[in-house]
């Protein structure tokens, strides 16, 4: 996988977190399944497998794609994983004007798109849009552990 920049950071946390991966992707099909794949990996290593924080990453990288879509530029994945085994995912991209709408889905007719975010909604134990620095916005979930589990 020559020529991606990873990096150990994670910009605005709310918690510690135990692990950290952050790392640019082309904001295309491409980087999209990318981001899932390398999801996985990284949650293997950190003994984290989840489908749903698979799906949630899935959903929030192809939401960059479609709907933060800057020709010629990057959206980023970050995950974090706390002691406690919460793990927040965060998607950026750089069309901080096209903000997704919580709970706008809930009695609308759906077409072609739409469904990410109710997964996302009913997956994740909180969601949110974070904006900044100026052109981007982050989208982020966090997921904590079933009961029993661990990190």
């Amino acid at each position: 996988m020559g020529g991606v920049n990873q990096t150990e950071t994670l910009a605005e946390s709310s918690f510690d977190p135990l692990h950290r991966f952050s790392v640019p992707l082309s904001a295309t099909r491409h980087g999209a399944r990318l981001a899932r794949l390398l999801a996985a990996e990284r949650l293997r290593e950190w003994g984290a497998e989840s489908d749903a924080a698979l799906l949630v990453v899935g959903e929030l990288a192809a939401n960059a794609v479609l709907h933060g879509r800057v020709p010629g530029r990057s959206f980023r994945l970050t995950l974090a994983l706390t002691g406690s085994g919460t793990l927040c995912v965060e998607v950026t991209d750089t069309r901080g004007d096209r903000t997704p709408v919580r709970g706008r889905l809930a009695g609308e007719v759906l077409g072609e798109s739409g469904y990410g975010l109710v997964l996302v909604e009913e997956l994740a134990d909180r969601w949110g849009v974070r904006h900044g620095p100026v052109p981007c916005k982050t989208v982020w979930a966090e997921l904590d552990p079933a009961p029993g589990d661990g990190p």
